[in-house]
C-alpha cells in the first residue's frame, strides 16, 4: 500500500480511557450512534458518518488492562488512514493513541506502530 492509498479501515488503540468516554468520543464523530450488540468486553455499533452506515467495534482491554481497540470496518470514514484518526483522538480524548504503521500488507514489520501523544507522532517498536 502506497502512502496516498486510503486504509480501507481504520483501527486505533486508546489508552487508559473508559468505554464511556470512547462512546461519547464516537457519538461526536458517528451520529447517531447505536449500539448494535456486545457480548463481553466486545462492544458492537453502527454509526452513520457523511449518511453511511459504518460499523465499529470497540474491543476493551486487548493488551493488558490499558488499551482499548476501537476498529470501523468501513473505508466511509473522514480519516484516510489509521494515523489521521489517532492524531484526531489524541487531541480529543487527551491520550496516547497507537496505530499500526502501515495498512498490514505483506513483509510490513507487523511491530511497528505509530505512537500519538500531545501533537507528537513518532514510530516505536511495540510489542506485546
Amino acid at each position: 500500500m502506497t502512502e496516498a492509498q486510503r486504509h480501507p479501515d481504520i483501527e486505533i488503540y486508546i489508552k487508559d480511557r473508559s468505554l464511556e468516554q470512547i462512546t461519547d468520543w464516537l457519538a461526536t464523530h458517528c451520529q447517531p450512534l447505536k449500539r448494535d450488540f456486545e457480548q463481553g468486553q466486545v462492544h458492537h455499533f453502527v454509526g452513520l458518518i457523511n449518511d453511511q452506515e459504518v460499523p465499529v467495534m470497540v474491543h476493551e482491554k486487548v493488551s493488558g488492562k490499558a488499551w482499548t481497540s476501537v476498529w470501523f470496518n468501513s473505508d466511509q470514514t473522514p480519516w484516510f488512514k489509521d494515523l489521521d484518526c489517532a492524531e484526531q483522538a489524541s487531541k480529543e480524548l487527551d491520550t496516547q493513541i497507537r496505530c499500526i504503521a502501515s495498512g498490514w500488507n505483506t513483509g510490513d514489520d507487523p511491530d511497528e506502530w505509530w505512537k500519538v501523544e500531545q501533537g507528537n507522532s513518532e514510530k516505536i517498536q511495540w510489542r506485546t
